[in-house]
């Protein structure tokens, strides 16, 4: 029964992912981007149906084993931009340490400015690296490892949406700022969307996110500490 409730969700998440991915080719808005209106469908059918979040998990956790992987072939574009990786190496690595530290800041911020409780602020501090780190971060610095993967999760969708807009807006037009901006604030989705953008912007991305992931990892208690 467990195989066949697995093979159904794997299935179906596919199946609705590629749809979505069709419907947002031939409309090409952010607000189409795939892993929004995905999350949204099964999200609505498992209500609808009132189908618990464990069961439909038998099947999804072997999609969320994938994105190890996923990350590890982020590598390639990375090898083939190595020149320009090396060129543009410092303002590379200043731009992540920065947007990391307002990433990190403007979290605490907010969450004293809003009256947070202290549990939901610790989770939300490591929202903008990669979901296995967020969890680690936010179980060290008395987070809710749960709660920090779901901040993780808006991080990245609300920088796929608005992330295009915003570069438009403030005239961003430099490769490097585009993946620095997106692999420092929406991690791996950024990353996606960055490389839709271009190679160079995915390559730079996927530095970025990885670099925020090192910077958050060692900044989260300082700054915890420092301000909380």
């Amino acid at each position: 029964m467990k195989l066949l409730i697995a093979i159904i969700a794997i299935a179906g998440t596919i199946i609705t992912y590629n749809l979505m991915k069709k419907i947002y080719i031939k409309f090409f808005t952010p607000f189409m981007v795939p892993i929004l209106t995905t999350t949204v469908v099964i999200a609505g059918v498992l209500l609808f149906f009132q189908i618990p979040y464990e069961t439909y998990m038998v099947g999804g956790k072997w999609i969320v084993h994938l994105l190890g992987p996923a990350v590890v072939a982020l590598a390639y574009p990375l090898y083939n931009q190595l020149d320009t990786i090396k060129k543009y190496g410092t303002p590379i690595i200043a731009g992540v340490f920065c947007g990391t530290i307002i990433g990190i800041v403007s979290g605490i911020e907010l969450s004293i400015l809003f009256k947070i409780e202290k549990i939901t602020t610790y989770s939300l501090v490591p929202k903008s690296v990669t979901s296995p780190v967020a969890m680690d971060i936010a179980s060290v610095i008395g987070g809710n490892p749960t709660l920090a993967a779901v901040f993780v999760m808006v991080a990245g969708v609300f920088g796929a949406v608005f992330g295009p807009y915003l570069i438009k807006w403030i005239r961003i037009n430099h490769f490097i700022g585009k993946g620095i901006g997106f692999g420092t604030a929406a991690h791996g989705i950024g990353t996606s969307k960055a490389l839709e953008l271009g190679e160079r912007e995915g390559a730079i991305s996927s530095i970025a996110m990885t670099l925020s992931t090192i910077f958050a990892s060692v900044l989260s208690p300082v700054f915890v500490y420092l301000l909380l």
